[in-house]
């Protein structure tokens, strides 16, 4: 069955021994090289086994097959340490919003990242992307020798992640009704930048040029998503959302958001602030 994009996982990847420059085997370590570019992906340790594109696709045509839900869109980053499958969840439409859902997997060659499965939100107006969490399947897809994989169980795990992301939806209609004062933007900034929550943001001192730099472009996309949306919680986390997605880093900003969910990560940044302003309504 081909699907979106698919062409673009067209490939896989080989281990290799790894040896310095003189010719010196080094033990417990293997190369990852990509077949079709020879591209050099990462080195892991010696009991480490790649999950192949193929074997990735073919499992998520399986989950599909069972759950329903279609797969529309595939790639990587970087030069293949990274990949994903999206396949297409619920949809919300929120006044001149709509906010698409989508179930993301993810897999990696660099060791960073098991094959995990997690929410992803697009607002389809100004394509800020919010990448809730992810739900590890670490005991059912490690990259070792004899990894199981277990379908039934990989669609269990994500019936659990659909509700959370309808949950995600009921809170995202809940912010949309809730307003907020200067005391509230300021502790989402302060969370935002990593400034202490004493801390005055009018008091120019303690706060270094470049976070009032980047504060400055965050208030830009934070008035212009409340010009759309309302001076409501929605319109202040799509404020967030749309600086992390477009303002926060040269570039396409996706594979932070997708692959880091650590606390000060961007992704890990978002949720926590979608957790806190939900806690308000």
């Amino acid at each position: 069955m081909l699907f979106p994009t698919q062409d673009k996982l067209n490939w896989s990847v080989r281990t290799e021994s790894v040896q310095t420059e003189s010719g010196i085997h080094i033990p417990k370590k293997k190369s990852i090289i990509r077949n079709d570019t020879n591209d050099y992906l990462s080195i892991c340790s010696d009991d480490y086994y790649p999950y192949q594109n193929e074997e990735l696709i073919n499992l998520l045509e399986k989950v599909s097959g069972l759950t329903g839900l279609d797969i529309v869109k595939c790639g990587f980053f970087g030069k293949g340490e990274k990949v994903f499958i999206q396949m297409k969840s619920n949809d919300l439409k929120l006044g001149t919003d709509r906010i698409e859902g989508f179930m993301t997997g993810i897999n990696s060659f660099d060791g960073s990242t098991s094959l995990s499965f997690g929410p992803s939100n697009v607002t389809i107006s100004c394509m800020n992307t919010f990448y809730s969490s992810y739900k590890q399947l670490e005991n059912k897809v490690r990259h070792t020798k004899n990894m199981i994989v277990r379908v039934d169980e990989i669609c269990h795990d994500i019936e659990s992640v659909l509700h959370e992301e309808q949950n995600i939806f009921d809170n995202i209609v809940k912010l949309s009704n809730t307003r907020f004062d200067d005391i509230i933007k300021d502790s989402v900034t302060k969370k935002l930048f990593n400034i202490k929550p004493e801390i005055n943001l009018k008091d120019s001192e303690s706060i270094s040029s470049v976070t009032e730099n980047k504060m400055s472009k965050f208030y830009i996309d934070l008035f212009g998503e409340i010009h759309e949306k309302g001076d409501n919680l929605w319109g202040l986390f799509s404020g967030v959302t749309k600086y992390t997605t477009h303002s926060m880093y040269k570039g396409d900003n996706t594979e932070r958001k997708m692959f880091g969910m650590t606390d000060r990560s961007v992704g890990g940044i978002e949720r926590s602030i979608f957790k806190s302003l939900v806690e308000l309504v």
